[in-house]
């Protein structure tokens, strides 16, 4: 099964892959060329929120992600407010990357409800250019879709959503979904 890497796909971790910072993950792309390739893990939570992170008692208790292994002194969003946030970066339908910072703050300051329809990442995932091709090669990820409705369900289990994304895959996938991280372990 190949796919295409662009902004939009998501990569799902092969099931054996040894690298911790990505085991059994989902990674949307939101960037991918000749200088390399950028996305965030959608199914790694941590335990804190923005109104913490930022220290602003005004912003709503929204969760945060982390994602990916690099630059993890940083904030990133992914959103499906379009054009209401200037200068969004549009990544698939109804799923836009970044904007102007301080007003996204200030519409969450106003419109708190609006955290739902918004995921918030410290770090996020990169690679250098060709390095994920390289990866790809070797079978470490699998290149699929996700509809945005998928993205925007932070209280999901992480590992369900990977079982889910490996079994929406089919085949042989469907089997490693139920595997052990550590078949020598089985």
């Amino acid at each position: 099964m190949k796919h295409e890497v662009k902004p939009g796909k998501i990569l799902i971790s092969d099931p054996f892959l040894k690298d911790p910072n990505f085991n059994r993950t989902i990674v949307l792309m939101t960037e991918h060329n000749d200088m390399g390739s950028f996305g965030f893990v959608l199914n790694n939570r941590i335990d804190i929120s923005l109104d913490r992170v930022l220290k602003d008692e005004e912003l709503p208790d929204a969760p945060i992600f982390q994602g990916g292994p690099v630059e993890l002194n940083t904030l990133h969003f992914i959103h499906s407010l379009g054009s209401l946030i200037p200068n969004s970066k549009p990544v698939m339908q109804d799923v836009w990357w970044g904007g102007d910072y301080e007003k996204t703050l200030d519409l969450l300051r106003r419109s708190p409800e609006l955290a739902s329809k918004m995921v918030f990442f410290i770090g996020y995932s990169g690679w250098a250019g060709g390095q994920l091709d390289g990866e790809l090669a070797e079978e470490a990820w699998v290149v699929s879709d996700i509809g945005s409705a998928m993205i925007f369900k932070p209280n999901l289990d992480a590992i369900q959503i990977w079982k889910q994304a490996m079994y929406n895959l089919g085949g042989k996938y469907t089997l490693l979904a139920d595997g052990p991280s550590d078949p020598e372990l089985n």
